[in-house]
């Protein structure tokens, strides 16, 4: 009891203070980062998840908590700077998990399935069919590389990195975040770059088909061949191209705890 000194009544009113502000930071980030905090969750599961993950990590966070408490200006002023942190750390995570989405648009586009729209779960939003496909097998993959759990250590290092109560560098923030969306974009590109090289092909083969042969129909030929070719080799790239964004995925998640080591 040496954290909260006084009477019980005291120590009930900064023990609940404290769980406030340990939740605002953790569940906004819960509510946020993908597997957990996906849209085809519900709400109040999300909810529910958030405050037991809360209760577990709530002692950790007891050491990073002010003492005194301060008054009522000051405590919003904390529930805003950690809703923000929250924030931040959730869309670090999600940006990271849009490369699959990212991916998915450029096989679409290079296999010829840019017109098949598919309502995308991960997102909550209209997609490609590809890019809807990689979105909820890459939730599945985090889950199974327990990938979580580097997401949940991260909320719990995030108190090294941005001290509870300290003033915000935003300007790094921005930074920071401009740079992971530009990295999720190379990611999601990469991984799909088998696929433009391909379709570059199958063009060429098409174009010296035309020439040689006028009398083919190419455009009655070049979208069978093309979609049975990128699923062929959807199916031969698919283990390494998950492997390749998890180990992105892990690299830019990692910077929270590389951050606060010596």
């Amino acid at each position: 009891m040496g954290f909260y000194p006084g009477s019980f009544e005291e120590f009930l009113t900064a023990g609940v203070l404290a769980f406030i502000l340990t939740f605002v930071r953790i569940g906004t980030a819960i509510m946020i980062m993908p597997g957990l905090g996906d849209y085809f969750v519900p709400e109040r599961i999300r909810l529910h998840i958030a405050i037991g993950i809360t209760f577990v990590l709530f002692p950790l966070a007891l050491p990073h908590m002010p003492k005194p408490f301060p008054g009522t200006f000051m405590l919003l002023f904390l529930i805003v700077t950690e809703f923000t942190v929250g924030v931040f750390f959730g869309m670090i995570a999600r940006i990271l998990m849009l490369a699959l989405d990212t991916a998915g648009m450029v096989i679409s586009i290079s296999s010829g399935l840019a017109n098949a729209q598919l309502f995308n779960p991960a997102l909550a939003t209209q997609g490609s069919l590809m890019g809807a496909f990689l979105s909820v097998t890459g939730v599945m993959f985090l889950f199974v590389t327990n990938l979580h759990h580097l997401l949940i250590r991260g909320i719990v290092e995030s108190y090294d990195l941005f001290p509870l109560g300290g003033a915000l560098d935003t300007g790094s923030m921005a930074e920071l975040m401009a740079r992971m969306v530009a990295k999720s974009f190379t990611v999601g590109v990469q991984i799909g770059m088998p696929f433009v090289v391909l379709s570059l092909l199958v063009y060429i083969v098409m174009g010296v088909l035309a020439r040689l042969m006028p009398q083919v129909q190419v455009f009655l030929l070049a979208l069978p061949v093309q979609i049975i070719l990128s699923l062929s080799l959807l199916m031969m790239t698919l283990g390494v191209g998950f492997m390749y964004w998890a180990a992105q995925f892990e690299d830019g998640m990692v910077f929270f705890l590389a951050a606060v080591r010596p």
